[in-house]
């Protein structure tokens, strides 16, 4: 097994290569990741006989608060599996191996591996992919009902969609972000974070912002991930004072038939957790195969979760507070939930 800095070309030029790989693979993704929080980020690799990488996956080096040490591919991050064919149990054993001999806390891998002694299994997800290789006149007729419903609501009710990948649009994105993580009593991502995203990802092409307008009004918006067939709803946000012009709707199924346009092969919904019955919900409802998903974690302690009870009493604060806090926690201590 062979470390590579993200900008080798070797690594870059087998990501490009791999019909599998999306824009999480894509070494823009974690070294945006890797500058905005301060970790180091790696390409754990194979080579093959004439092929300097034959199978590998991106890794970036989280440090917690205490100084412990663990590999993630990826954080902030909700599917990440290795590239160059099925993760086999040799893989799982030399990176095993690898943990021991950088003495890691462990090393997580956001997909799931093989079955082994050394890999504990985290199975609290669920993922939600949408084909859209059928068109978008057979993939709109495979919508929930009430989804195509609720899009042509705000169709009548005037809404407008824009597509950009400006400062300005993400500005605007940001704004309503801001708003809508108050509200759910989740701190924001730091302001740095939405810089680099504009010059990392957005600015060479590899994502976008739409926006949903009344008038002159942002009312929701998304940021998409764009690369190799594959469409990622990453982030979206909206003004709940004009919920009942369903703009996300529409904003959604604007991204959705742009992606079948423009000859994307997926539409990536994302992750939901299994006790999240509503977005799941929403998710299906435009036709996505939600299927299992399992995280893998090589270490020899058991695997450590998050503490809910400390997550819902940093919510009550957050959503009774001013905005300022939300981000001030989110500049403080963002960084340590990926």
């Amino acid at each position: 097994m062979t470390l590579l800095e993200l900008g080798d070309r070797s690594w870059s030029d087998f990501v490009a290569s791999d019909p599998k790989a999306t824009l999480f693979h894509h070494p823009a993704w974690a070294g945006m990741l890797a500058e905005c929080y301060g970790f180091r980020a790696l390409a754990v690799t194979i080579p093959d006989r004439g092929a300097p990488v034959a199978a590998g996956m991106p890794v970036i080096e989280v440090t917690s608060p205490f100084g412990r040490r663990r590999w993630v591919s990826l954080p902030f991050t909700d599917h990440c599996p290795p590239l160059g064919g099925e993760p086999s149990g040799d893989l799982v054993r030399t990176l095993a191996d690898l943990g021991r001999s950088r003495s890691l806390d462990g090393i997580e891998v956001r997909a799931p591996l093989p079955p082994s002694n050394a890999v504990q299994r985290a199975a609290a997800h669920v993922r939600h992919e949408l084909e859209l290789t059928a068109g978008a006149d057979r993939v709109w007729a495979g919508f929930n009902k009430n989804h195509r419903r609720n899009a042509r609501i705000a169709e009548r009710a005037g809404v407008r969609i824009v597509r950009g990948s400006g400062a300005d649009d993400l500005e605007v994105f940001y704004r309503l972000h801001l708003r809508t993580r108050r509200r759910l009593g989740v701190p924001i991502q730091p302001r740095r974070f939405f810089r680099l995203l504009r010059e990392r990802i957005l600015g060479p092409g590899l994502g976008f912002v739409l926006t949903a307008y009344t008038d002159d009004v942002p009312i929701a918006s998304a940021v998409f991930g764009s690369h190799n067939g594959t469409l990622v709803y990453k982030y979206s946000a909206r003004d709940e004072r004009y919920a009942k012009l369903d703009a996300n709707y529409l904003l959604l199924w604007s991204a959705i038939r742009w992606g079948c346009e423009s000859g994307h092969r997926v539409f990536d919904l994302g992750r939901s957790d299994l006790d999240q019955p509503l977005l799941r919900s929403f998710k299906d409802g435009w036709g996505a195969r939600e299927e299992p998903l399992s995280y893998a974690w090589i270490a020899r302690a058991p695997m450590k979760t998050r503490a809910r009870r400390l997550d819902g009493a940093l919510g009550v604060v957050i959503r009774n507070s001013s905005p300022l806090l939300c981000r001030a926690v989110g500049e403080l201590f963002y960084k340590y939930a990926g």
